[in-house]
């Protein structure tokens, strides 16, 4: 029997190519009916049939984002199914107009070896794995972060038991009077368009 999430959260996943972060978010919409899935990804490949960065992809987060704050809206809990690799980004994400939501980046800690073979089995080659090199920066502080190991199933199985465990508690640390208060959105928002224009030069 599920045990109900507790309150609204708005989990943002971050890691490499086949780490298992699309894995873990339909497991977590199928056994928890409160919560939403929003895939960056496909999201990107619907619009423009393009890999990232995409000819927009400003346009891409600002409807994840409109998409994220109309479900928690709504009153559902949302996890975002992106890579996120580099700072600007997860704040972005984890930033919502909404009130009273409990904020979470599930940073995913896999081998490099394994991240490699994964992508060659898949790909062919583990040309995305070098090309997200380049952008992957370690969180800074302030970022409430929820390390999710995945080399294998056992693994994958005891830390998606103890992300759940966080999920259905009533005190845990990211609730939103633990934290310290985020950019207002717009300029968060006038940020992150800057460092896209950026990247894609």
């Amino acid at each position: 029997m599920s045990v109900a999430v507790k309150g609204l959260w708005n989990v943002v996943l971050s890691g490499y190519p086949k780490t298992g972060k699309t894995m873990l978010a339909r497991r977590l919409v199928v056994e928890h009916k409160n919560f939403a899935r929003v895939g960056v990804d496909e999201l990107r490949q619907m619009l423009f049939n393009e890999v990232p960065p995409c000819r927009d992809e400003f346009l891409v987060y600002s409807l994840i984002a409109e998409t994220r704050d109309m479900l928690l809206e709504k009153g559902y809990s949302v996890i975002i199914d992106s890579t996120a690799p580099d700072n600007v980004t997860r704040a972005f994400l984890l930033t919502t107009r909404v009130k009273n939501v409990n904020r979470l980046v599930v940073l995913f800690n896999v081998e490099r070896e394994i991240i490699i073979e994964r992508n060659i089995a898949l790909f062919g080659d583990a040309s995305s794995v070098f090309a997200w090199d380049e952008r992957w920066e370690t969180p800074k502080g302030g970022i409430p972060i929820f390390k999710f190991k995945s080399n294998n199933a056992e693994e994958f199985e005891a830390y998606y038991a103890r992300l759940k465990e966080l999920l259905e508690s009533e005190m845990h640390p990211f609730k939103p009077e633990f934290l310290r208060p985020t950019l207002p959105f717009k300029k968060l928002q006038k940020t992150f368009r800057t460092f896209l224009k950026r990247k894609q030069k």
